[in-house]
């Protein structure tokens, strides 16, 4: 039995369905007995639970011969990550509890780096899970492609790509998550002692203009680049309600001056199949059902 949470995302949803095409037997835990309806209907067992939620958490994992983790994304946290430091609390303690045999751990790419940013809360996860006597591989896939479906609406209506990575000829580590997902679904079958780290991007490395020559094809329209200026950053984000941007701010900063990068930018990383243009023509089309980054 494969014990997976965030089963509802793209990337949860296809580690699953590679498990059920392998022929193995699949517990989906979810939030609420609706969301796992369709899982049911495919022949999974559903447990419901909290990712803050212990106990529950703890029966959903119960027998298990491997769990697949993917915390859900705080874009907006409170200094310190304090919601995300309760749900490794809680995982923590239903790993320990449940101890299955293995775990698979969606983390990302910069959870090694050393300064302080939004995805300081994989950092936190992964010393946390790092000091349990349990098998634990970290899957680090790069930046999600599927990040572009913020930039479909404005790329359609205005014919710009407003950029916050930037230069805009600047190619960054990109994968699509329907790549992770498959990944997860190979990882978590195989056998290993210890802990791993596995890294995930794409086979080519994507920039700003790139993404706007992608979206020119999809929208059948002129697209170009407009990067943002990073002193304006936080007036915006602060004027579309966040409370705290400086972490989002700095994770932005670590990818545009290269301390969020693979540690031989990539050379090793395995390299996944789906090209930016499958992507965002399947953004502009709405399939819209992501797990952004």
């Amino acid at each position: 039995m494969y014990a997976i949470t965030g089963i509802t995302g793209k990337v949860g949803g296809a580690l699953a369905r590679t498990l059920l095409a392998n022929g193995k037997a699949v517990r989906a835990i979810v939030r609420d007995q609706a969301k796992g309806a369709s899982w049911a209907a495919l022949g999974c067992e559903v447990a419901l639970a909290e990712m803050e939620d212990a106990k529950a958490l703890s029966a959903a994992f119960v027998g298990a011969e491997a769990v697949f983790i993917l915390p859900p994304s705080e874009f907006d946290p409170e200094p310190g990550y304090p919601e995300a430091q309760k749900v490794i609390d809680s995982v923590v303690a239903a790993l320990k509890t449940a101890h299955p045999k293995k775990v698979l751990c969606l983390s990302t790419i910069g959870a090694d780096a050393k300064e302080d940013n939004l995805l300081s809360q994989r950092t936190m996860l992964e010393k946390a899970l790092n000091e349990l006597d349990l098998p634990v591989t970290f899957l680090r896939p790069a930046w999600f492609m599927e990040n572009a479906l913020w930039d479909v609406g404005a790329a359609r209506d205005t014919g710009i790509l407003y950029s916050f990575l930037q230069p805009a000829d600047k190619k960054f580590p990109m994968i699509a998550t329907k790549d992770i997902g498959i990944l997860a679904g190979e990882l978590i079958q195989q056998d290993w002692t210890g802990k791993r780290v596995i890294e995930l991007e794409a086979a080519q490395r994507v920039s700003p203009n790139d993404l706007a020559q992608a979206f020119e094809v999809a929208l059948k329209r002129p697209v170009k680049v407009e990067v943002v200026n990073r002193e304006t950053w936080e007036d915006l984000f602060r004027s579309q309600g966040m409370k705290n941007p400086t972490p989002r701010i700095r994770m932005l900063d670590g990818f545009n001056e290269s301390w969020i990068e693979f540690k031989d930018s990539g050379r090793l990383a395995k390299k996944g199949n789906t090209s930016l243009q499958q992507v965002v023509d399947a953004l502009v089309a709405g399939d819209n059902t992501d797990d952004r980054a």
